[in-house]
């Protein structure tokens, strides 16, 4: 019987942030789309990426399921649109599609919950999510190629696949659509809830508790 996959730990990508005041208004946005620099640790959209504090850990997705989002992505395949709300302060709330932007931004700063976001947000305790951390990077670097390779592939066209080469070629201008959440923070939340008990049902006593 084969070996179940680990599920892998990216919850520090995003950290959580409280909506601050309740009723809060949101701030009207234009943009509608992430690139992959903004994705970068370094960027001027990155830092100000937030979970509501009440969201369930980013941590359901095991290896593959990285791996092949990754790879959709890469290949310009249709992906669901990535579900925002900005508070007043600034931050842009991630109210459907935590999974989805934590994988990219994974695979952008080479951390699956045993890099520097990572160590900085778990104080250096990683032992726990290693394993799993080392399963997808291995992975992702045979199957896809991480994205420093990416990033040096156009300066050596040598003998590279075809098709990464084609990937590396197109990765400046793919991005992640946007949707907004327009109103305050108490349509934000009621927005978060309703979307994820379609998405995936949150439990009674779970529900009680998140909205206590």
């Amino acid at each position: 019987m084969a070996k179940d996959s680990l599920k892998v730990s990216l919850d520090a990508l995003v950290p959580r942030e409280a909506f601050e005041v309740q009723g809060q208004q949101g701030q009207n946005i234009a943009r509608m789309t992430i690139s992959i620099r903004d994705l970068e640790e370094s960027s001027f959209f990155y830092p100000f990426l937030r979970k509501p504090d009440f969201q369930r850990e980013t941590n359901e997705w095991d290896a593959q399921k990285i791996c092949e989002f990754i790879e959709s992505f890469l290949d310009g395949d249709l992906i669901p649109a990535v579900i925002l709300w900005r508070s007043s302060s600034s931050y842009y709330f991630v109210i459907d599609g935590s999974h989805r932007l934590s994988s990219l931004i994974a695979w952008i700063n080479n951390d699956y919950g045993d890099g520097k976001i990572s160590k900085k947000f778990y104080d250096g305790d990683i032992d726990e999510q290693k394993s799993a951390a080392q399963e997808v990077r291995k992975l992702i670097n045979e199957k896809i190629g991480s994205y420093k390779d990416y990033q040096l592939l156009t300066q050596h066209q040598g003998q590279v696949n075809p098709k990464i080469l084609e990937r590396a070629r197109n990765l400046g201008a793919l991005a992640i659509q946007l949707q907004w959440v327009e109103g305050n923070s108490s349509k934000a939340e009621a927005s978060f809830f309703k979307i994820n008990q379609k998405a995936a049902p949150i439990g009674e006593t779970e529900m009680r508790l998140l909205l206590a």
